[in-house]
């Protein structure tokens, strides 16, 4: 066999394995994207099975003042001001920890919440992270008015 047919046939070899290679590849990716498009995207939370969980604060107290969620769960925290002060329910590591229905109802840091004597708000959420989180009233805590958030 001269050495120019040789050359062609290993030419030949080496552009059939580059293109076996390349449609290998192409076929790989086709598969990744079409799984991609046809997985089902992740459940969006649904707000309206949300569980109410109570959370009353008063001079100077958070009661209850331990707090226990599950992960992935959807809950609808209220919280009532029973006192004549203003207090705030701070637990900014929470917050962030959280997907929120309705981010308004934090104040502008996204640290906290304001309730004002004789007012109730709603935080409706899905905890996100697993942790304890530590929660205070910002004015009071040196009172002892302190609690604990648990996400499971």
């Amino acid at each position: 066999m001269p050495v120019i047919d040789v050359a062609r046939l290993a030419v030949t070899k080496l552009s059939a394995r580059l293109v076996a290679g390349v449609a290998a590849a192409i076929v790989h990716v086709s598969m990744v994207l079409v799984i991609a498009w046809t997985a089902p995207a992740a459940a969006a939370a649904d707000w309206s099975q949300a569980r109410p969980v109570t959370v009353v604060a008063s001079e100077y107290q958070f009661s209850p003042d331990k707090l226990t969620f599950k992960r992935g769960v959807a809950y609808r925290l209220h919280i009532e001001n029973h006192g004549k002060e203003l207090h705030e329910f701070h637990a900014p590591a929470f917050f962030k920890a959280v997907e929120l229905a309705d981010p308004a109802v934090l104040n502008a840091d996204r640290t906290e919440i304001l309730i004002h004597p004789g007012e109730a708000k709603d935080l409706t959420f899905v905890a996100k992270k697993a942790g304890r989180y530590r929660l205070i009233c910002s004015d009071h805590d040196w009172a002892g008015m302190t609690g604990a958030i648990t996400v499971k």
